[in-house]
C-alpha cells in the first residue's frame, strides 16, 4: 500500500504546487469491502470546495491513465480539518504555540499520551507544555519517539 501512496504523491504533488496548496497527508485504506484513496490538501487561509474539486478532477484524469491502483476505490479530496496531522518537521515548526495531541511508541515519565501546548521543536526534539491539575510541566519527547501526533482543539 505504501507503493500506492507514494504513486499517488507524485501525481498529485505536481498539481498543489501548480495551484498554491499543500500536501498534507495521502491515505489508502480498506473500510469494510471498499477501497478509500483519501487525499488531505490544505493553505494558510484554509482550502474550500472548489479547490478540493480541482485536485480531485485533476488527480482522477492522471490516475486514470497512469492506473497504479488494481482495486476499484474511492477518491476523496478534502482538507485535513482541524485536527489536521503532524507528519513532517516543517508541520512540527508551524505548530509551535498551538496546542497539539501526541502518542508515543513508549512510555515516557509513565505516560504514552501527551496534550498541551507546543512550545519548542528542534527536529530531535518535541516540548510540550502539559498541565497537571494545578501547575504546568514542560515534557521533552525524542521525536523518534513520536508514533503520531496532531493538532489538538481545546474546549
Amino acid at each position: 500500500m505504501s507503493k500506492v501512496t507514494e504513486t499517488v504523491e507524485q501525481l498529485v504533488t505536481p498539481i498543489v504546487d501548480e495551484l498554491n496548496l499543500e500536501l498534507v497527508d495521502i491515505e489508502y485504506v480498506k473500510e469494510g469491502k471498499d477501497w478509500f484513496l483519501r487525499v488531505f490538501i490544505d493553505k494558510e487561509t484554509g482550502v474550500d470546495i472548489e479547490e478540493c474539486g480541482m485536485v480531485s478532477e485533476r488527480l482522477s484524469e492522471k490516475l486514470d491513465a497512469e492506473d497504479p491502483i488494481p482495486y476499484n476505490y474511492f477518491l476523496e479530496v478534502s482538507s485535513p480539518g482541524a485536527e489536521r496531522p503532524l507528519k513532517k518537521d516543517s508541520d512540527f515548526n508551524k505548530a509551535v504555540g498551538k496546542n497539539v495531541y501526541i502518542k508515543t511508541y513508549e512510555p515516557i515519565d509513565g505516560e504514552k499520551t501527551f496534550e498541551g501546548v507546543l512550545t519548542q521543536f528542534d527536529g530531535e526534539t518535541v516540548t510540550v507544555e502539559v498541565k497537571i491539575k494545578t501547575r504546568k510541566k514542560n515534557i521533552e519527547i525524542p521525536y523518534e519517539k513520536v508514533a503520531n501526533a496532531r493538532l489538538a482543539v481545546v474546549f
